[in-house]
């Protein structure tokens, strides 16, 4: 048994993308998971499978959201260890900062740095991101909601072929704790 953390791309931010936290609840265990939780209403769930891997748990989780809720949202399924050195590896000193100036961006594959190099990082200072694996993180002093930098990679010729999705430096940590031992 493994426990996971489902990210669900855009869901419940405004427009006609509304999952109820606790219909997710639901219907992760109709899927046969265990230890079913949701964290924020922002598409965050935590769950234990006894089988599957990352990619085919997303592809499920996905189908059965189209199924059930008559929408397509891309998922993101992570692993405990994966979000723990993902969190041990941030180039930036998150106990100083404020959780809404770090935030991490999982992809569904490795973004090679070629997709970045029309970025002029020095134009953004004192904005700054760096690549992990299969993350992002992105230093963004005044907030994501103000970032121009943010705006800057989630550009279509940046993502392309690729599901990504944010969270804010608490999220990221609390992810961790959930799907933790």
């Amino acid at each position: 048994m493994t426990t996971y953390a489902a990210l669900l791309r855009g869901i419940n931010v405004g427009g006609s993308r509304k999952l109820p936290m606790a219909d997710l609840r639901t219907l992760l265990a109709g899927l046969g998971h265990t230890g079913v939780r949701t964290y924020l209403q922002s598409g965050q769930a935590v769950f234990t499978a006894g089988h599957g891997d990352e990619e085919s748990l997303a592809a499920e989780l996905t189908r059965a959201i189209e199924e059930r809720f008559g929408f397509t949202v891309d998922v993101l399924v992570r692993d405990h260890a994966y979000l723990r050195s993902v969190a041990e590896a941030c180039p930036f000193p998150a106990a100083e900062l404020e959780a809404r100036q770090l935030h991490v961006t999982y992809f569904s594959a490795p973004p090679g740095p070629e997709r970045f190099a029309e970025i002029d990082q020095a134009a953004f200072l004192p904005e700054e991101f760096r690549l992990g694996d299969r993350a992002l993180y992105l230093y963004a002093p005044d907030g994501l909601g103000r970032s121009k930098l943010a705006e800057a990679l989630s550009r279509p010729r940046v993502t392309k072929g690729l599901i990504a999705t944010t969270r804010n430096w608490n999220t990221v940590v609390k992810l961790v704790e959930l799907t933790g031992p």
